[in-house]
């Protein structure tokens, strides 16, 4: 399996025909941007490449964009995050995981405050909660943490422009909960089978599509 991808456009393609794709190379080869990029794109200078195209491939696909393998992002396609979603939630939408006293208290104070919003800027969200030393040193942790449990996505990026409107730095991330950024539909899909039926659905199509990664890294692919 190879591709080259040189425009937002090729890759929100393969994040919807693959529905999983890492961002940098993994122990699955042939399985990230990273491999599927020109160098001359990757290291980017004054060509846009796939760091500048994230919130590009998030509009054009609509897809889920964070954190998900191993605490380094990767693209969801729309199609397959419900499944994700319910299976690292373990089945729980977050105002469960309260209720039953499941979840972290560092968690549930950045929580609490994204599910107020559509979404909020990385900055934005990080003033609301880290108001006190106890909750800066557990921001960034619970941050990857939700992401990894499907309970964070990054909605989009924006950038600072300079005076001829020209956009320019690293993007900042905009967050926001599946629930919002997918809609209704997201909240009706993701709960419809058991976690165990989903993540038998989604190890069904990862092998189908990835015929020459091992059952055990599929299996690291998809589990916390």
């Amino acid at each position: 399996m190879q591709y080259e991808l040189k425009s937002a456009e090729d890759i929100a393609a393969l994040v919807n025909k693959l529905g999983f794709l890492p961002f940098f190379r993994g122990e699955i080869e042939n399985f990230s941007i990273e491999e599927f990029t020109p160098p001359e794109l990757w290291w980017g200078g004054e060509t846009w490449g796939p760091w500048e195209w994230k919130g590009p491939v998030i509009r054009l696909a609509h897809c889920a964009y964070g954190k998900f393998y191993g605490g380094k992002a990767m693209y969801i396609s729309r199609e397959w995050f419900p499944d994700f979603a319910n299976f690292r939630r373990d089945g729980y939408d977050y105002d469960a995981r309260m209720d039953e006293g499941i979840a972290r208290r560092r968690d549930t104070y950045l929580m609490t405050e994204l599910m107020k919003e559509p979404s909020l800027l990385g900055k934005e969200l990080k003033a609301r909660v880290c108001f006190t030393d106890e909750r800066k040193k557990g921001y960034e942790g619970s941050l990857t943490h939700l992401q990894m449990m499907a309970y964070i996505t990054t909605a989009d990026f924006e950038y600072a422009r300079d005076r001829h409107g020209k956009e320019y730095g690293w993007g900042l991330a905009r967050y926001s909960t599946p629930e919002a950024f997918f809609g209704e539909d997201f909240c009706r899909e993701a709960y419809k089978r058991t976690p165990e039926e989903s993540y038998d659905r989604m190890f069904s199509h990862l092998s189908a599509v990835l015929p020459h990664a091992s059952p055990a890294s599929l299996s690291r692919l998809l589990r916390l």
